[in-house]
């Protein structure tokens, strides 16, 4: 059940910066939808256009720490989960802090004294997103931070760990640390592919960790891009996730599961050389918000069932509903109880 600390995440704490744009303004800045991106040169004036233009909406983000505060919020146990990254020492790192434990996370964030917290923009049109992340702070998080004994002590309680591919751009030593710990203690290891960069610029880095995970997530777009990245010439999402779990294992105490959301369409569960496929409770357009964090809550809601060791169906089904209550709220956001049954 859901003890204390059972579950870990680490990755890149961002504040959103959300707001409803229109497509000359994804235009202007070469943005796509349902894309994540790292900011560029470009894209440095997007963060004070969306404030002075639009009507905008500061909500604690950054993608491993949503699906944290969703298994904390599914959950209901205070303290169950724990969360380490980077923030600054500023006026939005307060507001990161504040938020995490209004959520009940357990949060140890390494403060940078000289840079601003990373801030992502979340340019919403016709409910769907496009991100583009600048890490700031996030991006100065080193494997020192994760030595200390008071944040370790984190790493050794935890049962279930869970990083979001984006880290991987930031501290994949933490990444190995954390991983080869959780080999060695039979601990469950979960990772994300998180956008299609990722598979393709970090490809090296990804590879390295892929060997330790016991879950591999991601949506069709990035499962495509991966299979591309590897050459494996083809584009069907169902062989893909079959060919994920089939990569070499560190470890062989748990078999490795690939899950892979396609938006509306049926959830793919790759597993012990077989794929399931469970449909998804379809949203009628206009209860639809904002898809942003949609991606984040599904694993959030699978990882709450999987620490309770429900069945893999439960734990789809607890990632589709933490998903669907998402996309009708702005950003990662969720009512004060969840109702799931």
């Amino acid at each position: 059940m859901a003890s204390e600390g059972i579950i870990l995440g680490m990755g890149n704490p961002l504040l959103d910066i959300s707001a409803i744009v229109d497509s000359e303004f994804l235009k202007k800045y070469s943005l796509t939808l349902n894309n994540a991106i790292l900011a560029h040169d470009k894209h440095k004036p997007i963060y004070e256009e969306l404030v002075e233009k639009y009507n905008v909406e500061y909500i604690a983000g950054g993608s491993t720490q949503n699906s944290i505060k969703v298994a904390q919020w599914m959950l209901q146990v205070p303290g169950a989960t724990s969360f380490m990254g980077g923030i600054g020492n500023d006026k939005f790192g307060e507001e990161m802090k504040k938020s995490s434990k209004l959520a009940g996370v357990n949060v140890h964030y390494h403060e940078d004294k000289a840079t601003p917290t990373g801030t992502c923009a979340v340019c919403i049109v016709g409910g769907e997103r496009s991100l583009v992340a600048n890490l700031a702070a996030a991006n100065c998080y080193k494997s020192e931070h994760l030595k200390k004994p008071e944040n370790w002590a984190l790493v050794e309680k935890a049962k279930y760990i869970y990083i979001a591919g984006f880290f991987l751009t930031v501290s994949p030593d933490s990444i190995l640390l954390v991983a080869e710990h959780a080999a060695a203690n039979k601990k469950l290891f979960s990772m994300n592919l998180s956008a299609p960069f990722i598979c393709e610029l970090f490809r090296e880095r990804l590879e390295k960790a892929l060997p330790y995970t016991d879950f591999v997530f991601g949506n069709e777009t990035e499962a495509k891009t991966f299979s591309k990245v590897q050459g494996w010439e083809t584009e069907n999402v169902e062989e893909i996730a079959l060919k994920i779990s089939q990569w070499p294992k560190v470890s062989g105490t748990h078999k490795r599961i690939t899950v892979i959301t396609q938006g509306a369409d049926p959830v793919c569960v790759a597993e012990d050389g077989k794929v399931k496929k469970f449909p998804v409770e379809l949203l009628p357009k206009e209860k639809l918000v904002d898809t942003n964090g949609a991606g984040d809550a599904f694993v959030g809601g699978f990882l709450s069932q999987l620490i309770q060791e429900k069945p893999i169906e439960e734990c789809v089904r607890g990632g589709c509903y933490a998903a669907n209550v998402i996309i009708q709220r702005s950003g990662c956001t969720y009512p004060e109880k969840p109702d799931f049954h």
